[in-house]
């Protein structure tokens, strides 16, 4: 029976499943080391994105450093040869060397230079930064400045834009102007009265030209002794008279600039002859014409026409 029970038993599989088990560790543990290997060498060999974007970020800082760095040698150069040449022209004039005190200078900057040297990246970066801030603060306050500045400019140019400069005909010979400002004789009453302008001998139908930028006031009509009129107002104090027209082109209100065509010349009102009758009044009191040509006439052209106009002692108007 004992034999029989022996031969019925069944037999275990533990010694088969050892082998087995240990297969399996080693595969487990050369998975493992094949992975670390791997992880390393790619560690070694390529950055991961933030180690990229660092490392970008050194060599855009160091470079930028080298540009500031040539750049501080070039200027230290120049400052160096005005210096020299500075103490050259105080030894000429003063027979003796200059203060030290460019010395000094020279000192700092140098030792102001080997401060920079001796900062890490980081202490260099934070450095960089806050004179870039101050750097930004100076260049928006110059803007500022040039801004302020620009309209003072344009401000400028326009008061000097509405100040008489021109003729207001062509007169490029200088032979039109036939009567000046001041005291000529009268072509009706035959007396010597106060003539408030000048008279330009020019036929109907000649264009008229604004002198200077400004809105046209006041139109007269033609039953006026002065005739068919237009009054500009230039502001800053100017006005500028039209008389003796045929025909007005620049309604009242309307804004006129320098060399517009305003209106063209007639024989309208108290006129001895065709004529376009002109007045510069400052103020409100009437100033002389020939002082407010300089834009248009050089001082040998202004002196010729003087002289011309000084012979035409009657007025037309």
């Amino acid at each position: 029976m004992n034999r029989e029970a022996r031969h019925n038993t069944p037999r275990r599989p533990s010694v088969r499943r050892y082998p087995r088990l240990m297969k399996w560790t080693i595969r487990f543990f050369s998975g493992v080391a094949v992975a670390v290997v791997y992880f390393i060498v790619f560690s070694i060999f390529f950055d991961t994105p933030i180690e990229y974007e660092l490392k970008k970020s050194t060599r855009r800082i160091e470079n930028e450093y080298e540009v500031l760095l040539q750049r501080y040698d070039t200027l230290q150069q120049v400052l160096a040869n005005v210096s020299e040449r500075d103490r050259s022209v105080y030894n000429i004039l003063f027979e003796s060397d200059p203060q030290m005190q460019e010395d000094q200078d020279r000192q700092r900057r140098l030792d102001f230079r080997k401060r920079l040297e001796g900062m890490s990246n980081l202490e260099l970066g934070n450095w960089f930064d806050e004179h870039l801030g101050l750097l930004y603060q100076q260049v928006t306050n110059y803007v500022a400045m040039t801004e302020q500045q620009q309209a003072r400019v344009a401000a400028d140019v326009r008061k000097a834009l509405s100040i008489p400069a021109i003729q207001p005909v062509d007169n490029h010979q200088l032979t039109l102007l036939t009567a000046s400002f001041g005291e000529r004789v009268h072509p009706f009453f035959k007396t010597m009265t106060q003539h408030t302008g000048v008279d330009y001998s020019v036929p109907t139908g000649t264009a008229v030209f604004a002198t200077a930028d400004g809105e046209v006031r006041s139109l007269k009509a033609r039953s006026q002794t002065s005739g068919l009129s237009i009054v500009i107002d230039h502001g800053n104090g100017y006005e500028t008279v039209y008389s003796h027209l045929d025909k007005v082109v620049a309604q009242p209100g309307r804004h006129v600039n320098r060399g517009d065509i305003i209106a063209f010349s007639g024989n309208s009102g108290l006129s001895f002859a065709p004529h376009l009758h002109y007045e510069v009044r400052y103020k409100g009191k009437p100033v002389d014409p020939l002082n407010y040509f300089f834009v248009e006439l050089d001082m040998p052209s202004m002196r010729k026409l003087r002289e011309i106009s000084r012979m035409g002692m009657q007025s037309f108007d």
